[in-house]
């Protein structure tokens, strides 16, 4: 009887916890603007890990839009990358979103989601880029987008998991072994 009533106080305390416990937030509450002017909702990609990534096309780690491919088309069955082209730093990205997709289409045959041009930091910073750098937003961790070509990785849920500074190339280790 004993036995009973403590395996049933284990059972509710454990119910109690885990039904009040808060879920994190997700990236699926956010549709933002295509390229092509086509909005990008990001609760389709339910299922896939998703590496969202500012871009520049003229900064020193455009390069990075090769690897990038390659690891969009490697991994497509589990993972998106989108890209986010943004002109906070040196006025590395100063077209047009016509201009942006037919550099990153005609010099990097890049297929991967792109995202109209958008600010990744100060007084108007998308509210997507709010919600990944402020762990009170998004649950996780705070970060600060100091250059292009900044990556934020979210698993099959929606939830962020980690974040990978410039230097941190699409295809090193550090990527690969979280997909």
């Amino acid at each position: 009887m004993i036995r009973l009533l403590l395996t049933a106080i284990v059972f509710i305390s454990f119910a109690f916890t885990t039904a009040n416990k808060p879920a994190l937030p997700t990236v699926y509450q956010f549709k933002v603007d295509g390229i092509d002017g086509k909005a990008i909702d990001l609760s389709v990609f339910k299922g896939k890990k998703i590496l969202i990534v500012n871009t520049a096309s003229k900064c020193g780690y455009t390069k990075q839009y090769t690897e990038l491919e390659e690891l969009y088309k490697k991994y497509k069955d589990k993972l998106v990358v989108i890209g986010f082209p943004a002109n906070n730093f040196g006025g590395q990205e100063p077209g047009t979103n016509a201009e942006i997709k037919e550099f990153c289409t005609g010099t990097y045959n890049v297929t991967f989601p792109m995202a109209a041009k958008i600010s990744v930091k100060g007084d108007d910073i998308h509210p997507l880029y709010q919600w990944l750098t402020s762990k009170e937003k998004n649950g996780v961790l705070d970060a600060e987008v100091k250059w292009n070509f900044n990556k934020f990785l979210l698993n099959e849920k929606g939830e962020l998991v980690a974040y990978f500074p410039s230097k941190v190339t699409p295809l090193s280790e550090e990527i690969t072994s979280k997909l």
